[in-house]
């Protein structure tokens, strides 16, 4: 098959938010390497009107790249769906493979109300969202010791190794009530973890991440500073590595992981048996 390296423009359509699109499509095209992508999310398209918007978008990438969009729809209204079928594009509905085989094994008919899986989720379950998101943002970076006791899990690692990121969206995600502290060179001089943590080792997990990365992210912190210079990284990271590995503390590198693999191997490792917002 011909190798065309042209840039190709991915929409993702949704009635909704665009998230189950984006995350299916993102998915599907990291299984295709080297491909030159535009994306672009379109969510809340509720109506005819704003669907032949879209579809003049689509039309008008096409002509702008010289090739066909890629479309990832989420739509559960037929007449949109049929409209965005229209547009010089590869349309690829999401929700259609699903469908009849499931009315067919459930005997009954799929709904056609908008955001109908979020409807899904009850006031228990909202407020337990946004209390771990509290959690998480009052107890960042080691900010505050108090607590602790509440937290499913606490991350440890060395500055910019992705402990922050990981905490907010094992929150927002999971409902999961995270708290992050880092690892410094006092702790490492003192060759012992923070004090507040030996209390709750059975909920610390340690994040890692290669030197070399880790000076990267630093620099575009503080450029030419000793914090992101390489020798000092590689010196943080050895000593991080050996702190957990002494303390028993489960670890993971981050330096080629995406955020949800990083909370998928958490969420495993912890035993948090928490589904998905």
């Amino acid at each position: 098959m011909a190798d065309d390296a042209r840039r190709r423009t991915v929409f993702f359509v949704s009635d909704g938010t665009g998230i189950t699109a984006e995350t299916l499509g993102h998915s599907v095209l990291a299984r295709f390497a080297g491909l030159k992508l535009q994306q672009v999310r379109v969510p809340f398209v509720t109506d005819d009107a704003a669907m032949r918007e879209v579809v003049a978008r689509i039309d008008a990438a096409a002509v702008a790249d010289g090739v066909r969009p890629v479309v990832f729809a989420t739509l559960v209204n037929p007449a949109l769906t049929a409209l965005v079928a229209k547009a010089n594009a590869l349309v690829l509905d999401v929700f259609s493979p699903f469908i009849a085989p499931l009315e067919t094994e459930l005997q009954r008919f799929a709904g056609s109300d908008i955001g109908g899986f979020h409807a899904m989720g009850d006031a228990d379950t909202y407020a337990r969202r946004i209390e771990a998101i509290n959690f998480s943002l009052a107890h960042d970076d080691g900010q505050s010791s108090t607590g602790l006791s509440e937290a499913d899990v606490i991350l440890v690692g060395v500055s910019r190794c992705g402990k922050t990121p990981t905490s907010l969206y094992l929150a927002m995600q999971y409902g999961v009530k995270a708290a992050n502290y880092p690892l410094i060179p006092e702790d490492f001089e003192r060759d012992a973890l923070p004090e507040a943590l030996p209390a709750f080792r059975s909920k610390l997990f340690g994040l890692t991440i290669l030197p070399e990365r880790l000076a990267q992210v630093r620099h575009e912190r503080r450029p030419n500073s000793r914090y992101a210079s390489l020798d000092n990284c590689r010196r943080e990271v050895q000593d991080a590595e050996r702190l957990m590995q002494r303390e028993s503390i489960r670890w993971l590198s981050t330096t080629t992981k995406s955020i949800e693999e990083i909370a998928a191997t958490i969420m495993t490792e912890v035993k948090l048996d928490r589904r998905g917002f």
